[in-house]
């Protein structure tokens, strides 16, 4: 993160998070306008979360500032006006940075991780860091492709593949309802991106079929697909998609894992890869529900999850509701 805190001059505030195809393509934007951008992701802090939900009255990311004036989010940035625009740069590179100006991290900025995980929550959560560094590095600059191909090349790549394989160590039965949300959730995104690397993103209904029935991980000495995690772990074992069976029998050891009772919120938290679904955070066993019903109300914020027309007295809602 740049360091803008001279007092003469202003900064753009970016509140983002990894691996948001709305980020890069707004980062990309305001890049090219040559003013002092800090950005700040609240994956990594999110104690700034509530802090940016009561200055913008929002939940979704980027949300955007030149100095104190809170521009929205990505599209708002892109139907400025040029001469809207062009006042707004003038203003961060004119005028210094008033004191209310919104907050950035306090302490150590720095996104490395030391040390082994410990425990499943923290090792879902440096896998999830790991791979959507990489996806971030290798996501195109208006955000609508990736690059999979320099994904897999990338040495980083290797070493969460190593890292991963720590995943069948993992000690699942003693952990909590608060603790499966959070490791399952971001063992469930890490491994849509893994098996986007490894067999290419799916096209079609039988593919993506396959995809979700068959890319798996071995957690805790058990076999774990896509599938299993969402319907079976998630969803307190009940009927998928295009499923006759409910995923685990009475006899099968995972029945063990699952959730008593199905969780309807993780479908604003899960990302399956296709477009409309909603951005990949980060979840911690800690205030995992608060965390949730922000998900869900920053997806229903988006055209893509909720459309409601006045004059047809009609609400347009995603898919996903189908699902829940």
């Amino acid at each position: 993160m740049a360091d803008s805190d001279s007092s003469t001059t202003g900064r753009v505030t970016v509140y983002s998070i990894q691996g948001c195809p709305h980020c890069v393509q707004a980062k990309a934007t305001l890049g090219r306008l040559g003013v002092p951008v800090c950005d700040v992701d609240v994956g990594r802090h999110p104690e700034l979360r509530a802090r940016v939900k009561e200055l913008t009255g929002r939940s979704t990311v980027p949300q955007i500032f030149f100095n104190n004036i809170h521009v929205g989010g990505n599209d708002d940035l892109q139907r400025l006006a040029p001469e809207e625009l062009q006042r707004l740069v003038t203003l961060v590179k004119e005028e210094p940075l008033p004191s209310d100006a919104p907050p950035l991290p306090e302490g150590n900025l720095s996104e490395e991780t030391a040390g082994e995980p410990d425990g499943a929550a923290e090792l879902s959560l440096l896998l999830r860091d790991m791979i959507l560094k990489l996806f971030s590095e290798h996501l195109s600059a208006d955000g609508k492709s990736v690059d999979y191909k320099g994904m897999s090349a990338n040495p980083a790549f290797e070493r969460y593949c190593e890292l991963a394989i720590q995943l069948q160590r993992v000690e699942l039965l003693s952990l909590s309802r608060e603790e499966k949300l959070a490791f399952f959730i971001n063992i469930y995104n890490t491994l849509v991106i893994h098996g986007n690397l490894r067999l290419g993103a799916p096209t079609n209904m039988w593919q993506r079929y396959r995809f979700f029935n068959y890319v798996s991980y071995l957690i805790g000495g058990e076999v774990f697909t896509l599938q299993d995690i969402e319907n079976g772990v998630l969803r307190g074992n009940r009927k998928g998609v295009a499923q006759l069976l409910r995923p685990f029998s009475k006899t099968d050891p995972r029945l063990q894992v699952a959730l008593s009772d199905a969780e309807p919120l993780i479908h604003f938290a899960l990302n399956c890869g296709a477009r409309g679904c909603p951005p990949i955070k980060t979840y911690t066993p800690q205030d995992i529900d608060s965390q949730l019903r922000i998900a869900a109300e920053a997806f229903l914020e988006n055209d893509d999850g909720c459309v409601v027309d006045s004059g047809k007295k009609e609400v347009r809602l995603s898919q996903i509701f189908k699902c829940c």
